[in-house]
């Protein structure tokens, strides 16, 4: 039989199905936000969650590879990226109630494909994660016993140099991760209490750290071997604030939090900020801090806190410091390995994953097979990779996913809020927790035009977008913002020599991406949003979310392109996934009458 070219209803229908958008049902195991806490309690727990995923693992590497005392200066780039995104992510975490993500937030505002992708990224970002806290753990122990541990395993293990590999197995990171996948799969939690008490810890060894250090301070650090305070130059300190980047990598979770205040539309853009703010504050400090104890050249990059009092002399106060560190590192582990079955069991409920991943222990309320498969696969990763590939690989996936976070939220205010669709007998099983309820917007929509039409006011000047049908405009709109902000962000990073451009190609190029970039915020901006009242939304939108995009796609251009193609190759994987199981077992394709 002769072979034939699909159709074109037939493509058309296949990429509605790449794009279909997650129907958002009522779920009776699902409550409303309790809306009981107060600015101070969001507060704390976001500078609690912030202060141990960068303090004691991003320092050593940062300040000695790429950027030296300049690591300040990175720092408070990422913090700026990271506000912005914050911002994207409180937004979300009012108006899509639940078990909130960046996967389900690119599911119900993008489509099914990209909230796919999106959850492999953030799957990958989390065993690296929790691979690199380990590694750091593993580090300040080994610190702590004047590195024999290290000594030992090169004497009696072969040591090899293969890139992204380390150099020898890192068997008591791989231990832990194994330890604490155990404890948390037999239903064991943290509790709030014990997480408080770490957090107090953490704030009170920061405060030691900057005290102390800076009565040993000296400026002649700063300039070691002649090279000042940014031997890297500019192109070091942008590339490290890509890195610094995961150090504010627990910021969605204020956004989360956020959602329980008593006021969440005043109380998200403060908390975010001023947590960011303090948190910004204590990087800076430590960083300074840091570099003046110790020449940047010296620090040991998986321990470079204790390491400097330890080079000074001070081993008590390098004790210390790693008894902060344990406490920091550990609960942002048993978080992490809390935090990632649980991503794998809603993308295996909605159908996208296997269904082995959507099994729940009835005794102990634990997606045992998701925590243990997991944790082993982090503990490999742990026991083989090099730190510092670890530290770019996480870099990218955060910035990749921030990038879909910012462009989500740009198309989330051009549509209409969908009104939540209530269980009954033909609905899935109300068990599943991976439905949730959309906040009714029966009363909330502002009267005019639905999200997505054009302004009226400026149909008598732009009537050929009119002429468009509904959300067409909006959506190339985004797609050349997207385009020009990758192309402004190429020209701008690598620069007329490295392109090998004339002067004026060079120019030209900058000056069409630019005014392109700004052509597409216009079109956006010209279209109606959604209005909702009593819910906070992203201020200055497309603005503050397009400013995010074109900042993330800066950050990611400076890392390295094995960076790329080893993280595009773990997408590619996830396409074969999801083209070979999971586009058909979506739930989402069983409610679609079948063909």
């Amino acid at each position: 039989m002769a072979w034939r070219l699909p159709s074109a209803a037939s493509m058309a229908h296949f990429c509605r199905k790449l794009n279909r958008l997650k129907t958002l049902e009522e779920s009776t195991t699902e409550m409303s936000p309790s809306h009981s806490l107060s600015m101070l309690d969001i507060i704390l727990q976001g500078v609690g969650h912030l202060v141990g995923m960068g303090f004691y693992v991003l320092t050593g590497t940062v300040a000695r590879e790429m950027t030296g005392p300049a690591m300040l200066v990175s720092y408070m780039v990422a913090a700026v990226a990271s506000l912005l995104m914050a911002l994207c992510y409180a937004e979300f975490a009012a108006r899509v109630p639940g078990p909130a993500s960046s996967y389900l937030f690119t599911y119900v505002s993008v489509g099914e494909l990209w909230a796919f992708l999106i959850g492999c990224n953030v799957l990958l970002l989390n065993l690296l994660s929790g691979a690199m806290v380990a590694q750091s753990w593993s580090g300040y122990l080994d610190a702590m016993f004047n590195y024999q541990i290290r000594y030992l395993t090169e004497t009696h293990l072969s040591t090899w140099q293969v890139p992204f590999l380390a150099p020898y197995p890192d068997f008591l990171a791989s231990g832990i991760i194994l330890l604490a996948s155990a404890f948390l799969s037999c239903g064991a939690r943290v509790s709030s209490w014990l997480n408080h008490t770490f957090t107090v810890i953490n704030l009170c060894i920061i405060l030691f750290i900057v005290i102390m250090g800076f009565s040993l301070a000296s400026l002649e650090n700063w300039n070691a071997e002649g090279n000042g305070f940014a031997p890297f130059g500019f192109s070091g300190i942008m590339a490290r604030a890509a890195i610094c980047l995961y150090a504010f990598g627990g910021i969605q979770l204020i956004a989360i939090y956020s959602r329980e205040a008593r006021n969440p539309r005043k109380a998200a853009p403060m908390a975010i900020t001023i947590s960011v703010s303090l948190v910004t504050t204590a990087y800076i400090l430590v960083s300074t801090v840091l570099t003046l104890m110790v020449p940047w050249h010296n620090l040991d990059p998986q321990s470079a806190l204790a390491d400097a009092f330890y080079q000074l002399g001070y081993s008590w106060a390098g004790f210390i410091v790693t008894a902060g560190s344990f406490s920091a590192m550990i609960t942002v582990l048993l978080w992490i390995l809390f935090f990632l079955p649980r991503l794998v069991y809603a993308m295996a409920a909605d159908g996208l994953f296997f269904q082995v991943f959507a099994h729940v222990d009835p005794r102990t309320q634990v997606p045992v097979t998701g925590t243990l498969v997991f944790g082993v696969l982090m503990a490999l990763l742990a026991l083989m990779l090099d730190f510092d590939a670890l530290v770019q690989f996480i870099s990218f996936g955060w910035l990749l996913t921030y990038t879909f976070v910012a462009t989500s939220t740009i198309r989330l205010h051009f549509q209409k809020t969908s009104q939540p669709r209530p269980l009954g007998p033909a609905s899935p099983d109300p068990e599943d927790n991976s439905s949730v309820p959309l906040q009714p917007a029966s009363d909330e929509h502002a009267s005019g035009p639905e999200p997505g039409q054009l302004r009226p006011a400026l149909r008598p000047y732009l009537g050929f977008l009119g002429e468009c049908s509904h959300g067409t405009a909006v959506a190339w709109a985004l797609g050349l913002l997207v385009v020009s902000a990758i192309t402004l962000s190429g020209v701008l990073t690598f620069g007329d020599s490295t392109l090998h451009l004339p002067h004026w190609g060079y120019i030209l190029l900058v000056l069409v991406s630019g005014v392109t970039f700004l052509l597409s915020l216009a079109v956006l901006a010209a279209h109606q949003q959604e209005r909702l009242q009593d819910t906070f939304q992203t201020p200055l939108v497309p603005l503050t979310p397009a400013l995010s995009i074109l900042l993330n796609i800066c950050l990611m251009l400076n890392l390295s392109y094995l960076t790329w193609l080893c993280f595009f190759g773990w997408l590619l994987i996830g396409l074969v996934v999801y083209f070979g199981y999971g586009i058909q077992h979506s739930k989402e394709n069983l409610r679609e009458p079948q063909e």
